[in-house]
């Protein structure tokens, strides 16, 4: 008995094993075969590609497009993220303006003085505490040792740890000042190589490089904060000249010597027109006021 095996190819075809039956058809089996594999291995210029070929083709294609756009995004977050830290934060107080009160994202305290410019980055306080000042400001540092703090004051560096202290960089002369009220400052120039240590009541100057140190005797060099003036005979020319820094008035003596004169009353607060008022009726003078500058002369 002959055995007969049978085996379909794509087109349906049968064939058979080497036993036959006489009258079964004879089949080229090579040919059979040879036409298998080429259906199989069927190029896309000849026809059309397999199926799953052509399937897994488009999932990677679709893979490839979805890394792209993925890395794009973090990117894109990556650096939106670092402009938003970067981002500059400024505070300005005009001439009319004074005693404005900043609270840093350390808990640092600023407070700050008429035409002044505070800033500093919105990732202050994350890896250093630094800030730039033109003006004039008082501070109040909260301690961090692992982090100075450290102002930008033109043509010198400010840094302290925990402390409280005054700097002023609109000074006529182009002096940086900085008083310093509880702890250590150190004062620089720009390059870091001259520097002094400020103590408490001491106050330090830098202008082009050279350093300087002295102990402050003015009783009223915080008035503008305090808004306190206070002084044993001191003549007018003095408390003048603290006037116009505290109080912003403008006082011109038409006579010249109406500023020998000598001052022992306290200025705490009052008023402009209050304060030109109590002068005027201490020394028996007049005065006229045009804009915001007061003339003073003798009856």
């Amino acid at each position: 008995m002959t055995e007969k095996m049978n085996v379909k190819d794509y087109s349906g075809m049968e064939y058979y094993g080497p036993g036959r039956h006489e009258g079964d058809r004879i089949i080229d089996v090579d040919r059979a075969w040879n036409s298998l594999l080429a259906r199989i291995n069927e190029s896309p210029v000849s026809g059309t590609p397999a199926a799953l070929p052509r399937f897994s083709s488009k999932l990677l294609k679709i893979a490839a497009a979805l890394l792209v756009i993925t890395g794009l995004g973090l990117a894109g977050l990556f650096i939106s993220d670092r402009k938003l830290l970067s981002k500059k934060i400024s505070v300005v107080t005009d001439i009319n303006s004074k005693n404005l009160e900043v609270t840093l994202p350390d808990g640092s305290i600023a407070i700050l003085n008429r035409g002044t410019v505070l800033s500093y980055r919105s990732n202050y306080g994350k890896t250093e505490r630094k800030l730039s000042l033109s003006g004039e400001a008082f501070f109040e540092i909260m301690a961090d040792h692992g982090k100075a703090f450290t102002i930008d004051a033109g043509k010198a560096v400010v840094k302290a740890v925990g402390t409280s202290f005054n700097v002023i960089t609109s000074n006529p002369d182009s002096q940086v000042e900085v008083f310093v009220r509880t702890g250590k400052v150190l004062l620089s120039d720009n390059s870091g190589n001259n520097s002094i240590l400020l103590d408490p009541g001491y106050i330090g100057t830098m202008d082009s490089g050279k350093p300087l140190k002295s102990l402050n005797r003015d009783p009223n060099y915080m008035a503008w904060n305090t808004g306190i003036l206070v002084y044993d005979g001191q003549t007018l020319d003095i408390v003048f000249r603290d006037l116009k820094r505290v109080y912003n008035m403008e006082i011109i003596a038409d006579d010249p010597s109406i500023l020998k004169e000598t001052w022992t009353s306290p200025i705490n607060n009052q008023s402009q027109d209050t304060i030109i008022r109590l002068i005027c009726y201490s020394f028996n003078l007049g005065y006229t006021k045009e804009g915001n500058t007061y003339h003073l002369s003798k009856r």
